[in-house]
């Protein structure tokens, strides 16, 4: 059995996840980074991160951490912790492929006792119906008898310079008791929040699915709510801020849920409920309404516009801001794209504006160009996407000049007041 001073990690994926804990880690003890991605590792042997999670001076600091390519370069290390990402595919269901060609990789240079622990959010039992097996074919070691596994659920959130790594409080679990400590203290090593150690790995990965399965929930009842509201006319913000002045009620607001985690955790547990015999009705009647919220914000904005009379088909919508989230580059999930399909089918020329996206990325991923710098005076609507600061910073007299003089401004995120837009969620 290993030891705890004689554990060499190795992070295998290096994106929103993986390198801060991989920074973490190589400022205490030497670490391996991993990743397939060989544009990658050029640009974290540089110093630089492009999802700007960690800084300059923060990987200056792991002077303990190396960075590798080479899947070969794994063999050094005994401790592996996968970091990958979990879609799901154009069904809903999960896409666990990242996972598989991760355990495939650890599985051939596994070595006797050594431990693999993942962190990707995946259903109860993944990681021993799935991805143990993996191991041991590749490996051709018994689990629990030659190797070990671990379950440790990320928690990053991308762009919160506040709530960090290490600041965050990490639920770890291990494939025996003696695992399970060893995988507590190796976290504990860089946790300052502390650590809650699950009674197995199967209830550390249901707790992961949960937590995001249940803003989704929340928000999705807001999103109803706010649903019902425009129908009756009644400012959704304003109500929301009345019934917010009761200490119990809980502040989740309206808008597209997209991402990484809330738009996609929930399906996860939903398949493997499904799998058992069990149909979830509430979790999937919540993701049926914030799927189907893009949709809803287009038609509510083609229906201003035909007010206006404003000739929708041919007519120029800006959509100011693309990623999922404010002030943070992270496109994964966007669910603005809902919004501009359902445009498109009605014949609207969509430009889309956002100053903290790499336009290479934004088409490889989705197919679209966007724009540098909007025109004045172009647009027969815009839509107030996401809340950057930048678009905060304009105020509305600057985001209105962007519109031609008869248009519509419709604010998905209450950025600006109810007497400055002329729609909000």
């Amino acid at each position: 059995m290993l030891t705890f001073n004689n554990f060499k990690p190795a992070i295998v994926g290096l994106g929103y996840v993986g390198l801060p804990l991989a920074v973490e880690f190589g400022k205490k003890r030497s670490v391996l980074g991993f990743d397939i991605n060989e544009k990658r590792i050029a640009e974290l042997r540089t110093g630089k991160d492009h999802t700007l999670e960690v800084s300059e001076d923060e990987m200056a600091e792991a002077s303990l951490l190396s960075f590798t390519a080479d899947p070969k370069e794994l063999y050094a290390c005994n401790v592996f912790i996968v970091t990958v990402p979990t879609p799901i595919d154009e069904y809903k269901n999960p896409d666990l492929t990242p996972l598989v060609k991760a355990s495939e990789t650890i599985g051939r240079v596994l070595k006797k006792d050594d431990i693999v622990i993942y962190e990707s959010t995946v259903y109860p039992g993944a990681t021993e119906e799935v991805c143990v097996p993996v191991l041991e074919k590749f490996s051709g070691l018994v689990f629990n008898k030659d190797f070990y596994a671990g379950y440790s659920p990320e928690r990053i959130n991308p762009g919160d310079k506040e709530h960090r790594v290490s600041t965050i409080k990490k639920v770890t679990a291990g494939s025996t008791p003696e695992v399970a400590e060893l995988v507590d203290a190796l976290y504990r090593e860089i946790i300052t929040a502390g650590t809650h150690k699950a009674s197995s790995i199967k209830v550390a990965e249901a707790a992961k699915v949960i937590e995001n399965t249940q803003r989704d929930v929340n928000i999705a009842l807001i999103n109803e709510l706010a649903l019902i509201f425009n129908k009756m006319g009644i400012d959704t913000e304003a109500v929301l801020e009345a019934a917010g002045t009761k200490w119990n009620f809980l502040p989740f607001r309206p808008g597209l849920v997209g991402g990484h985690c809330i738009g996609v955790d929930p399906y996860y547990l939903t398949h493997k409920a499904q799998a058992i015999g069990y149909h979830p009705a509430m979790i999937l009647a919540g993701r049926r309404i914030n799927d189907g919220m893009g949709p809803y914000v287009a038609s509510q904005l083609v229906k201003a516009m035909m007010k206006k009379r404003i000739h929708v088909a041919g007519s120029r919508v800006l959509i100011m801001g693309l990623t999922f989230k404010e002030n943070c580059p992270d496109l994964r999930n966007t669910r603005i794209v809902d919004i501009m399909q359902e445009l498109s089918d009605y014949g609207v020329n969509v430009d889309v504006y956002d100053p903290w996206v790499n336009p290479e990325e934004a088409f490889e991923e989705y197919g679209i160009s966007t724009v540098t710098s909007p025109e004045q005076g172009l647009y027969d609507g815009v839509i107030l996407a996401v809340a950057h600061q930048q678009f905060r910073e304009m105020g509305s007299t600057a985001i209105r000049s962007l519109g031609r003089k008869d248009h519509v401004l419709y604010d998905l995120k209450y950025v600006l007041t109810a007497e400055e837009a002329d729609l909000r969620l």
